[in-house]
């Protein structure tokens, strides 16, 4: 009887553990997803999950980047405040230096 008992948990915990591998698998995975799917995994976790998973290690991790200091920064393509065209950022650096400000500036 012990035995089976043993046996029972041991699969059980087995079962758990690698449930937990997958999602924190699926989990990585949209971190390194365009931040429109990141968005609508993140929108469906549960509150408790951010408890049990490595949340700001896999960030850190997935969001790392390749760049290096003296690197040529990569092309980007913005929208105009207005939204009516497109403006690529290389060329407004041609005649004087771009200053890019993400988030609050006040």
């Amino acid at each position: 009887m012990k035995a089976r008992i043993k046996r029972w948990w041991s699969r059980g915990l087995l079962v758990l553990g690698l449930l937990w591998l997958c999602f924190v698998g699926y989990i990585g995975w949209a971190m390194r997803q365009p931040p429109e799917v990141f968005g609508h995994v993140m929108s469906r976790m549960p509150m408790p999950a951010y408890f049990l998973f490595p949340f700001e290690t896999m960030w850190t991790r997935a969001r790392k980047g390749t760049l290096r200091v003296g690197d040529t920064a990569p092309g980007l393509t913005v929208q105009t405040l207005d939204t009516q065209q497109t403006q690529v950022l290389s060329a407004l650096w041609r005649d004087r230096p771009v200053v890019l400000v993400f988030g609050s500036y006040t």
